[in-house]
C-alpha cells in the first residue's frame, strides 16, 4: 500500500550554462519547484516543470504551486492508497492543471517504485537499459554560428540535431546546418510561431529531409496541423497540442501528424504518458521523450518513461552538464556516444543534492496531514 505520511516543496533557481533562444523568447535560467513525498521511510521525488509566466501552455509557477500546496495536497496527506493511480484518481475532480497534478502522480510513482524496490522503468514496462538520445539547439546568432554549434554537438555523437525556429528564421539555418551535415538526423522545432498562411515557407523545408516539423501551429489546432500536414511532405511532430491519450487519438485520426514529441507533465504524469505512448503505437506513430530545461529529477523521470517501447527516436534528455555547473542530484547522467544510460536502483534511481539545494533554494516548506 502507498501511504503519503508528509511532504516538502522546495524552489531553486538554476542558472543555464547558455543563452537559450526560441520563438518564445530568451531564457537564462530555470525556476525549479520540487516535491518530495514520504511514506514508510521512504520518499519519492518529482520536479515541476510549469513556468512562471504561460508561455509553453497555461500554467504557471504560481498557480500550480497553490493547487498542490492548498488543494491536491490536503487530498493525499495521511491517505493510504493501492497504487499511483488509485492517488491520481483521488485528484480526478479537478479539471486541467495537468502539470500541477503531473507533480504530485510522479513524486507517488517514484515513492511506489521504491517502495517495491524495482526501478521506475520497470514498473512502467520499460525494458531499455539505455536510451538514445539528441540534443535541441535555440536559434544562434546567425547560420556560421549555428553550424558551430551542431558540430560540436554532433562530434558529441548526439543522434539528433533539432534546431529552434521562428518566422525569418528558418530555412536559412537548416540550409546551411543540411549542407554542412548532409548524414545527421536533423529536425526543427517552432513552438506554434507558424499559422496556416506560412504553408509556402514551410513547404521549403521539405527539401532538407529532416525527420519532422514539430509543433509548427498553434498549440490548441489539430485541424490546421491536418490541413498543413496534407501540404508537406515532412511530417509533423505534435508537442504542444497533445495533453492525454484522446487528444493523441483524434490528431492521429485526422492525420495532423505523424509523431508526438511525449512530454510527462504536459499529459498530467506517468499514467496518462503510458497512454498516450499506446495509443501512439497502436496507429504505428513513433514518440520521442522532450524537455523542459529539467534539472536531475525530472531528467530521471524522462529517461525512465524512455525504456518504454514505442520511444524509438532520439529524445530531449541530453547530458546534464550541458545545462548545469552544480545539479540538483548526486548522480551524473551523462550520454555517452548518444547513449543515455537508465540510472540504476529502486524509483528513479538518483538521490536529492540536498546540501546544494539547501545552499540556493528560495523556498522550503514542510506539509502534513
Amino acid at each position: 500500500m502507498l501511504r503519503i505520511e508528509a511532504a516538502e516543496i522546495m524552489i531553486v533557481r538554476l542558472p543555464l550554462k547558455f543563452r537559450f533562444e526560441t520563438s518564445f523568447g530568451v531564457q537564462t535560467a530555470r525556476t525549479v519547484p520540487l516535491l518530495v513525498l514520504h511514506g514508510d521511510g521512504v520518499q519519492g521525488v518529482s520536479e515541476g516543470t510549469m513556468e512562471v509566466a504561460p508561455m509553453y501552455r497555461e500554467e504557471t509557477l504560481a498557480g500550480a504551486l497553490d493547487l498542490v500546496r492548498n488543494i491536491f495536497l490536503p487530498r493525499i496527506l495521511g491517505k493510504t492508497f493501492a497504487n499511483p493511480e488509485e492517488l491520481n484518481d483521488a485528484l480526478g475532480a479537478f479539471r486541467g492543471n495537468k502539470m500541477a497534478r503531473a507533480m504530485v502522480e510522479m513524486a507517488a510513482w517514484d515513492l511506489w517504485a521504491r517502495m517495491l524496490n524495482v526501478p521506475l522503468g520497470t514498473l512502467l514496462g520499460g525494458r531499455k537499459t539505455e536510451v538514445e538520445v539528441g540534443v535541441s539547439l535555440g536559434i544562434q546568432a546567425d547560420e556560421a554560428a549555428t553550424v558551430d554549434a551542431v558540430r560540436r554537438h554532433v562530434e558529441q555523437g548526439y543522434r539528433r540535431i533539432k534546431l529552434k525556429i521562428k518566422p525569418g528564421w528558418d530555412e536559412a539555418p537548416v540550409r546551411a546546418t543540411r549542407e554542412a551535415f548532409p548524414d545527421i538526423r536533423l529536425t526543427v522545432d517552432a513552438n506554434s510561431a507558424y499559422t496556416l498562411a506560412d504553408s509556402v515557407r514551410l513547404r521549403a523545408l521539405d527539401q532538407y529531409k529532416m525527420t519532422y516539423i514539430e509543433q509548427p501551429l498553434a498549440w490548441d489546432d489539430l485541424i490546421d496541423h491536418a490541413t498543413l500536414q496534407s501540404r508537406l511532405q515532412t511530417p509533423l511532430c505534435l508537442d504542444e497540442s497533445i495533453a492525454s491519450a484522446a487528444d493523441a487519438r483524434k490528431a492521429l485520426t485526422i492525420g495532423a501528424g505523424g509523431v508526438i514529441n511525449l512530454k510527462v507533465a504536459r499529459v498530467g504524469g506517468l499514467a496518462e504518458a503510458r497512454r498516450v505512448h499506446d495509443v501512439a503505437q497502436a496507429f504505428g506513430a513513433p514518440v520521442w521523450c522532450g524537455g523542459m530545461l529539467e534539472g536531475g529529477v525530472g531528467r530521471a523521470h524522462n529517461i525512465h518513461l524512455s525504456t518504454l517501447p514505442n520511444f524509438t527516436l532520439p529524445g530531449d534528455t541530453s547530458s546534464a552538464s550541458r545545462y548545469w555547473e552544480t545539479d540538483i542530484i548526486n548522480e551524473p547522467l551523462e550520454a555517452v556516444d548518444g547513449l543515455m544510460p537508465v540510472p540504476q536502483g529502486p524509483g528513479i534511481g538518483v538521490t536529492l543534492n540536498r546540501d546544494f539545494i539547501e545552499s540556493v533554494a528560495e523556498l522550503t516548506e514542510e506539509h502534513r496531514p
